[in-house]
């Protein structure tokens, strides 16, 4: 983001583990970035005062558009838990998302995950009580990509391949009040 701005945005980025807060500040320096603030804090804990034009949301997620199906620990860490654990995360993170988008403003909700649950059912419980809604994503970007059926129209969900891993991805409007 920062490259695409030429340095000119002001970034505030949100980690609430120290120690990848810690790593992100040194990729960010290493990179040359300007105007990026990173804070050690959960993003769900954030003041209503803050005010941001554009969020990207990269959720916490059960990560299963990344996983390899073959391993034999799978079904110790890929567990109906992570995943209720995850939406409920999603859910808050959206819902603070929402809150400190100006009007007008846009939101990216991503994951890399696959499931519905994570993606389409989160953004639909929480859209239906939020003044917002979902920008269509051009598919003319991804017209190489393998991508898998949603729900929701605009919305895009890649299929895992040996190429690449599998992500969804939403774009949120704020409307003006």
């Amino acid at each position: 983001m920062s490259a695409l701005s030429e340095n000119k945005a002001m970034i505030t980025a949100c980690e609430k583990n120290k120690i990848r807060a810690e790593r992100l500040k040194y990729n960010l320096e290493r990179q040359g970035t300007k105007g990026i603030n990173v804070m050690v804090e959960d993003a769900r804990k954030l003041d209503n005062f803050f005010s941001f034009d554009k969020i990207l949301l990269d959720a916490p997620c059960s990560g299963s558009g990344t996983l390899n199906f073959n391993e034999t620990a799978m079904s110790e860490t890929f567990t109906k838990e992570l995943i209720e654990r995850s939406v409920k995360v999603q859910e808050e993170l959206l819902k603070k998302a929402l809150k400190i988008v100006k009007p007008g403003g846009e939101i990216v909700y991503s994951t890399c995950s696959i499931l519905k649950d994570e993606n389409e059912d989160v953004l639909n419980r929480v859209l239906s009580k939020e003044n917002a809604n979902i920008v269509p994503i051009e598919k003319d970007l991804l017209s190489d990509m393998p991508v898998l059926p949603t729900t929701i129209d605009g919305t895009v969900c890649i299929l895992p391949t040996n190429i690449y891993e599998g992500f969804f991805v939403a774009k949120i409007r704020k409307n003006n009040v």
